[in-house]
């Protein structure tokens, strides 16, 4: 065997355990021989034909999209900016590579406009509290849009809404007004329940005059036990008038 033929097999062994690919559990290769899809391998190790065929990587791993502030108009016409987390997983590699140019920007660009789409069509006060449903309809929507390409939308988290600083304080007035109203409602529902008791309170007493004078003695009790300088002694009427009578006949014995 000559020079030349050492190296000629040499070559072909080189150029044989080039055709060796490994790639991790997270990883897959969609392989293309002379231009065509030939399949989806991996993981693990593989052979594929040297020359001929031609492997795209893809990790299947989820993803995460931070899509930056949008300014979007509500529904009612205030001009807010949001911004939101978008997660998302390769379910069909080779769809993913064949279906569209660059998938990454492609998602990227279907939540950055179905964001400011949906947050558009929805009031202010649905936006702040009925987030969860504003996340459901986004991810459905982007995940729609991206399953041709092989591609689920796993989840969508609006992160934060920016209001312009005028409607900040309209909003705090609102909500203080709300307080006060709640604060004079249940001041007044006290005063009616209490007034009910007076009144009950006012048909025992008429009914049993004995419990105004045990009332007045109480009264005078609870004034004894604090700490006063001057003390109102209260008298029940009977004995007033008692004195009042005795006071006028005597007179008139003069």
């Amino acid at each position: 065997m000559g020079p030349l033929t050492g190296t000629f097999f040499a070559f072909l062994i080189f150029l044989a355990a080039s055709g060796f690919k490994i790639d991790r559990e997270y990883q897959r290769g969609v392989i293309f021989r002379l231009g065509r899809i030939n399949g989806v391998r991996g993981p693990g190790l593989y052979w594929i034909l040297p020359v001929i065929d031609q492997k795209a990587q893809i990790d299947i791993r989820t993803k995460t999209v931070n899509v930056e502030p949008q300014e979007t108009v509500t529904a009612d016409s205030v001009t807010i900016k949001v911004n939101a987390v978008l997660y998302y997983r390769i379910l069909d590699p080779s769809k993913a590579i064949n279906k569209v140019e660059n998938y990454e920007f492609a998602v990227y660009q279907t939540a950055l406009t179905t964001l400011r789409n949906v947050v558009g069509q929805n009031i202010l006060d649905d936006v702040l509290q009925n987030r969860d449903k504003i996340n459901t309809k986004v991810q459905e929507i982007v995940d729609e849009i991206t399953e041709p390409w092989g591609i689920v939308i796993e989840r969508v988290d609006m992160k934060d809404v920016e209001i312009p600083l005028a409607m900040q304080r309209a909003m705090a007035k609102e909500a203080e007004a709300i307080r006060e109203k709640r604060a004079r409602i249940i001041k007044a529902a006290a005063e009616q329940e209490a007034s009910i008791k007076l009144s009950e309170a006012s048909k025992a007493i008429m009914q049993n005059p004995a419990a105004l004078e045990l009332r007045r003695l109480q009264m005078l009790t609870e004034i004894g036990a604090e700490n006063n300088t001057t003390t109102l002694i209260m008298m029940p009427s009977d004995f007033m008038n008692l004195a009042r009578n005795l006071s006028d006949s005597i007179q008139k014995q003069e």
